[in-house]
C-alpha cells in the first residue's frame, strides 16, 4: 500500500468520481483507477460501488476514517521534519560536568536565548560516563564531558575537543600537606581521599594515576556536588583530586587550599559530543559553534558554586 493510493481513494471518496478526483490529484483518470485497483488488491476488498456514481463499498466506508487518520498523521510527520530542519524545535537538551555547567556554559546559554528565543533549553548536570549514555540513548543532544576514547569511539558520534585542564589536590588550609607545592606522590598516598561516585570521569581519572604511581588509592568517601567536597574538606585531613575549575571558589576560601601534585602532565580533556545526524539541526549547530566561540579556549574566574549532580536548569525567553 502506498500513499499516493490512499490519496487517490480519498479523493475519489470525496468527490464521487473517478474524472474529478483525477483532476483533484493532477494525474490522468486511468492513473486513479490503477492506483484503486491495487490498493483494493491489496486490502482484499472492494472499496467502491462503480456506476454512474462512485459510491463507497461496506468495505469502503470502514476502511474510509483509517486512511484519513493515515494521510494526515503523514502530513504531520513531514509538517514536523521540515519545523525541524528549519530550526524550529521545541527544545533542546544539553548533559555537561559540573564545572563546565558552574563556570563556562552561562555564557553561551545567554547568547543563544538570544538567537534562539522560542528553542527552551534543558541543561543537566551529569557525570561524564552518564552523560555519553544519555546522549546514545536520544535523551540529550549535545554533552560536554571529560573525554573518554572507550565511550566515544563510535562512528555515529562527533567528538570536538575543547580545552585541556590541570588536576590539582584540594585540602583544607592547615594540612600538612600545605608545606609542599608540588606535592610528592610519596606524601600524597598517605592521606584518605574524597572522590566522584563511580561513573564519573574523574574517578576513573584519578584510579588510573595512582596505579601509574604503583600506589593505592585509598578513597574513604564518594560524593557528587562540589559544595560537599568544599564542605568535608574543610572538616580535617580528607583531599581530593580535583580538576582546576572545579576548585575555583577554593581559591577565596580561607578555610582550604589548594596545591599541585607532583605528576607532570597530570591533566584531562573536556570536549563536546554529539551525533552526526543532529549536525543538521540549525539550534544544535548553533550551539555548537557557541560553544567553540566561549568556551574552547576558557578563562574561569571564581564564581558562584556548580549545581548539584542531578540538578537540571530550565532556560526559555519568550
Amino acid at each position: 500500500m502506498r500513499l499516493e493510493q490512499l490519496q487517490a481513494f480519498l479523493a475519489v471518496a470525496e468527490t464521487g468520481s473517478f474524472q474529478k478526483a483525477a483532476r483533484q490529484c493532477k494525474v490522468t483518470q486511468s492513473t486513479v483507477s490503477r492506483q484503486i485497483q491495487g490498493l483494493e488488491a491489496d486490502l482484499g476488498v472492494s472499496l467502491f460501488h462503480r456506476g454512474a456514481q462512485v459510491k463507497l463499498t461496506i468495505g469502503g466506508e470502514r476502511f474510509l476514517p483509517r486512511a484519513r487518520r493515515i494521510c494526515q498523521e503523514w502530513k504531520q510527520a513531514v509538517e514536523e521534519l521540515a519545523d525541524l530542519m528549519a530550526g524550529k524545535q521545541p527544545e533542546l537538551c544539553i548533559a555537561a560536568i559540573h564545572s563546565v555547567c558552574g563556570q563556562y556554559l552561562p555564557p553561551v546559554l545567554q547568547r543563544f536565548c538570544q538567537d534562539y528565543p522560542d528553542v527552551q533549553l534543558r541543561v543537566t548536570s551529569l557525570g561524564s560516563d552518564r552523560a555519553l549514555k544519555v546522549l546514545r540513548d536520544g535523551l540529550v543532544d549535545l554533552a560536554i564531558v571529560m573525554d573518554n576514547r572507550l565511550l566515544t569511539a563510535n562512528a555515529e558520534l562527533v567528538v570536538d575537543p575543547l580545552y585541556d585542564e590541570s588536576i590539582e589536590i584540594l585540602m583544607a588550609a592547615d594540612h600538612p600537606l600545605t608545606q609542599f607545592d608540588p606535592v610528592p606522590w610519596s606524601e600524597l598516598v598517605k592521606y584518605p581521599q574524597v572522590v566522584f561516585k563511580d561513573g564519573y570521569g574523574m574517578q576513573r581519572l584519578v584510579q588510573e594515576q595512582f596505579q601509574r604511581q604503583g600506589a593505592t588509592l585509598n578513597a574513604v568517601l564518594e560524593l557528587n556536588t562540589l559544595d560537599a567536597f568544599r564542605g568535608i574538606i574543610r572538616q580535617g585531613e580528607l583531599i581530593a583530586l580535583l580538576p582546576r575549575a572545579a576548585i575555583l571558589n577554593a581559591l577565596s576560601d580561607p578555610l582550604l587550599a589548594v596545591r599541585s601534585p607532583a605528576a607532570p602532565g597530570l591533566t584531562r580533556q573536556v570536549v563536546l559530543v554529539t551525533t552526526r545526524d543532529r549536525l543538521n539541526i540549525p539550534p544544535i549547530q548553533r550551539f555548537r559553534q557557541l560553544v567553540h566561540e566561549l568556551i574552547a579556549t576558557p578563562s574561569p574566574k571564581a564564581s558562584g558554586g556548580a549545581g548539584g549532580a542531578s540538578d537540571t536548569v530550565y532556560y526559555a525567553m519568550a
